[in-house]
């Protein structure tokens, strides 16, 4: 078994500026004077693509802990804008609130590996439907 050499301190500081999204990918290079015929090789190399998908994986898995964080939030503020005092906010933000389960199960899996198929689905919901639950958020709002 062949033991993978481990990359070189400019490699690791160029996949972190790569990630940190400051730079565009020729200033990346100017920055490291590194030349683009040296950067393709690196492209070309398994262990340097092989960190850049680690790394991408664990940015996604990164961004999920924070959506995790923040979705209760994020929920709040949906439940504060059904205020029937506004109908069309209110109508937006319940239909927000309803789908985002839906939505979530169609997005694109943000880990490699995440299987939403897996996960029951929540049933659509017709306008009507929306509109009958929007009903009933209004007057539990005003009760």
């Amino acid at each position: 078994m062949s033991k993978e050499k481990p990359l070189s301190t400019k490699q690791l500081a160029v996949i972190d500026d790569l990630f940190e999204g400051r730079l565009e990918e020729q200033e990346i290079l100017e920055k490291h004077n590194l030349s683009r015929k040296l950067y393709n090789k690196w492209l070309a190399d398994e262990a340097f693509t092989g960190h850049l998908d680690w790394r991408m994986v664990w940015e996604y898995r990164r961004s999920e802990f924070m959506l995790a964080h923040y979705a209760r939030v994020a929920v709040s503020n949906l439940v504060q804008l059904t205020d029937p005092q506004k109908p069309e906010a209110a109508r937006k933000a319940c239909l927000d609130i309803i789908t985002m389960r839906t939505n979530r199960l169609a997005d694109t899996p943000a880990v490699p590996g995440d299987n939403p198929a897996s996960t029951p689905e929540s049933p659509q919901l017709s306008p009507e439907t929306a509109g009958k639950l929007l009903a009933v958020l209004a007057a539990e709002k005003s009760d």
